[in-house]
């Protein structure tokens, strides 16, 4: 609420309308933003989201210009010690097939064993990283202002991205549309 407050707060002050705020103004004074393109105003707005997926949809994430990101270091985190439990831990395609899923485990299956082992012979992780998968479960903090965010969920919910960026970006959008409604009212139908 603080931050869909705090854009009306912006716009009104564009229009000289402060008078007109009640408790529920701010939905249809941010809708009309929109409608209007004065995305400029949306800008004042910031969203947080902690997203668990593959490195090879946050590699296409980190291509967002306008957000910060802090992921989980493959450099820094050994998968061979402590926490990890000796092994890593991928995130299978959403769209893999079934008939494809025994080849699928075989090549995350050999990308641990090689890892491990290069960690075992005195390899640094941040060497031995280069034979992890792009299925590799990555952990990503995001932040960035609403019109961003709008922008992310377009493109990324869209038929033509990657199927797997799509099915996170899509879980993403309905969770912020229940937040921030009128920014993302205008996208719904890309979470479906």
């Amino acid at each position: 609420m603080d931050a869909l407050r705090r854009v009306e707060l912006a716009g009104r002050l564009c229009y000289k309308s402060e008078d007109r705020v009640t408790s529920d103004s701010y939905h249809r004074f941010i809708q009309m933003l929109i409608q209007r393109k004065h995305w400029s105003v949306i800008e004042h707005g910031y969203m947080t989201a902690h997203i668990v997926t593959n490195r090879g949809v946050t590699h296409e994430l980190v291509r967002h210009r306008l957000a910060s990101f802090s992921q989980e270091s493959t450099r820094y985190c050994n998968y061979a010690k402590g926490r990890f439990g000796g092994e890593i831990a991928v995130v299978c395609p959403p769209e893999l097939s079934n008939a494809d899923l025994p080849l699928w485990r075989a090549s995350m299956q050999e990308s641990e064993k090689v890892y491990l082992e290069l960690i075992e012979r005195g390899v640094t992780p941040q060497i031995a990283r280069g034979v992890l998968p792009n299925d590799l479960k990555a952990e990503i903090i995001v932040t960035a202002n609403l019109r961003e965010w709008h922008h992310i969920f377009a493109l990324r919910c869209g038929s033509s991205a990657h199927p797997h960026m799509r099915h996170v970006m899509r879980m993403g959008l309905s969770q912020a549309a229940e937040l921030f409604a009128p920014v993302f009212d205008d996208l719904i139908e890309l979470s479906l």
